[in-house]
């Protein structure tokens, strides 16, 4: 059987852990009643979107992994029979912080975890000041639902990081997101930003061949420092084909839980027409290990 059925969590998030974390395991149980064999949830579900500012107490927000929030959401994952996809800020110890993205299987165990590669730092986006480049690689991890290419958000805009997913074996290319817009931005560029985010991601399922399936968060949030504008999370959470095409696709201004059947099997029949792996000029690419060729 190569019908997967998987659910997205689109959700806002505020100051409050518990509620962030109840929400998020309300939609867990409503996509286990739908028949979701795969839930994933956003970028950091389990509160703000801190990084707009620079604040050393934030990193009492994070937690070692094991640890009580992955502990909990194991129970979650156990309790309705899903692999879950989750999104953690570790303490992996004093001063050390990564943005980890940690998969449960449907037994409650961790599968496997990936540390974020891509730290952007931008305005409103500062996450070099709390997040440790991720050491783990771009490794896939094996679950009883496939092996799954978990990379998180920045990441979603390297071709090289799904490429390498794709080529160690990943059956689906999974982005949990925290992105939006500057609400002081012109309509036209909040168009620009988005349908750029959206077309990246569909670049990468044509061009590997697999799903990709990419969970936002939605909403506003302050800047907590005052200092800037806020951001509007603009959602629109997705799942493409292989071939880039929409399976479905989410409102960008309201919470919601997707549910949607992927067939795996259409990997295997694309690839066939459209060999890509096997027409690169793996001879001819050395350079691509450069910054920049001058």
């Amino acid at each position: 059987m190569n019908n997967l059925t998987v659910a997205l969590v689109q959700q806002s998030c505020g100051e409050d852990k518990d509620l962030n974390l109840a929400k998020s395991i309300e939609s867990i149980r409503q996509a286990s009643a739908l028949g979701a064999k795969l839930v994933v949830l956003q970028e950091l579900h389990a509160g703000v979107y801190f990084c707009q500012t620079e604040d050393t107490t934030r990193f009492d927000m994070a937690e070692p992994i094991p640890g009580p929030t992955s502990d909990n959401l194991g129970d979650v994952a156990k309790e309705f029979g899903v692999v879950l996809v989750s999104s953690l800020f570790e303490r992996r110890a004093p001063g050390l912080y990564h943005n980890t993205a940690v998969v449960f299987e449907k037994d409650g165990t961790i599968a496997g975890t990936y540390r974020k590669m891509h730290i952007p730092d931008d305005p409103g986006f500062y996450e070099k000041f709390y997040f440790t480049p991720g050491d783990l690689g771009f490794t896939p991890i094996d679950t009883s639902v496939g092996r799954l290419g978990v990379l998180v958000c920045w990441d979603q805009w390297y071709p090289e990081g799904a490429r390498l997913m794709a080529m160690a074996g990943a059956e689906l290319l999974i982005y949990p997101t925290a992105i939006g817009w500057d609400p002081t931005d012109p309509d036209e560029e909040k168009v620009r930003q988005k349908e750029a985010w959206i077309t990246i991601q569909r670049a990468h399922a044509v061009a590997n061949g697999i799903p990709v399936v990419s969970v936002n968060r939605v909403g506003f949030e302050p800047d907590p420092a005052g200092a800037g504008h806020g951001i509007t999370f603009w959602g629109s959470s997705f799942v493409a084909g292989c071939q880039g095409e929409f399976l479905a696709q989410a409102a960008n201004d309201r919470e919601e839980l997707l549910v949607v059947e992927i067939d795996k099997g259409r990997s295997e029949s694309v690839r066939r027409i459209w060999p890509f792996l096997r027409d690169r000029r793996i001879d001819a690419y050395g350079d691509l290990l450069k910054r920049y060729r001058d």
